[in-house]
């Protein structure tokens, strides 16, 4: 695969997001979705764009139309999916959650062709429709309850998620990307900290003060902020400028079996002959989806529109 330098990072990125839920149940405070949320992404972006900083000698801020367009990117990607992503699991259970996650290949798909005008091969959607079955065989159990808020938000969270992963591929990468690597580095910095910040006023007006953190507790923000947000979400960011909208997200297929491995490995859950067979057919989804045909190599391109990160 020719691009595999964009495929095999961008896959890294669902593989952590799978240990959110072992991360969240055995090392943060109980039911706090939003500060979770917020402490998640707020410090992130903050340490990126003062890492780029540093590594620049100059603070890197957005130009032009990126100041709104990493506003809009970091509210869909970060802010309200975040919000939406921890009511749906709190709400539901996480099979039907990780079911719903599932289908945002399809909405991608959706999406990319009403904005994008980009017909998704036909493999990487023979690909989504294998791994929803597999995430399906992986997490779903016979009695689930439906609540009807959690699932508002499950796909709520789906959709917003489906169309930044759209604006990213439309609105492209910053000028000069293949020379100066740390401008997508900021772009990542400015979204997570836009995302952060337009949490934070509701997390204290819906779950009130702070509580008290156990190092157990700071650990685990600690481990949700640098590999869970920076280091993750930086890797997708790539991927979603690199790649056509389906191929990179068939790649989030591989969070459910992440998470439901560790379950097993670290929580003593039980993985059924059914389950195994899920989590086989996700990972063959994975690799037919995130492919590409021999005769559209030569023809899809990184993305090359302009956008700026100007030093000040």
């Amino acid at each position: 695969m020719r691009d595999l330098r964009f495929v095999a990072p961008s896959a890294i990125a669902p593989m952590l997001w799978g240990t959110t839920y072992v991360v969240t149940t055995e090392f943060l405070p109980a039911g706090r979705p939003l500060l979770a949320a917020a402490v998640r992404a707020l410090p992130a972006g903050l340490l990126l764009i003062a890492t780029v900083a540093l590594i620049a000698g100059r603070l890197a801020v957005p130009r032009g139309a990126w100041w709104w367009r990493s506003a809009v990117l970091g509210l869909l990607n970060i802010g309200l999916f975040f919000a939406l992503l921890f009511i749906g699991a709190y709400r539901l259970p996480g099979g039907v959650a990780a079911v719903l996650g599932a289908l945002g290949p399809f909405v991608v798909a959706g999406l990319a062709f009403v904005l994008l005008r980009d017909r998704p091969s036909g493999r990487a959607m023979i690909g989504a429709v294998i791994g929803v079955a597999g995430v399906a065989l992986l997490v779903l159990r016979s009695t689930v309850g439906l609540d009807p808020i959690g699932l508002a938000a499950a796909a709520g969270g789906t959709l917003v998620m489906s169309l930044g992963t759209v604006l990213g591929r439309r609105w492209g990468t910053p000028e000069g990307f293949d020379r100066k690597p740390t401008a997508l580095l900021a772009l990542t910095g400015w979204q997570l900290t836009a995302g952060g910040l337009a949490l934070l006023p509701f997390t204290f007006l819906v779950e009130g003060a702070l509580p008290a953190f156990t190092l157990t507790n700071l650990a685990g923000y600690a481990y949700l902020t640098l590999f869970g947000t920076a280091l993750a979400y930086f890797l997708w960011f790539r991927g979603v400028t690199s790649l056509a909208p389906t191929r990179i997200t068939v790649l989030a297929l591989l969070s459910p079996v992440v998470a439901a491995v560790l379950g097993w490995a670290a929580l003593g859950q039980s993985l059924s002959a059914g389950q195994l067979a899920g989590a086989v057919a996700v990972l063959g989804a994975v690799l037919l989806g995130a492919s590409q045909p021999r005769r559209r190599r030569q023809a899809e391109e990184p993305a090359a529109r302009s956008a700026e990160v100007e030093p000040v």
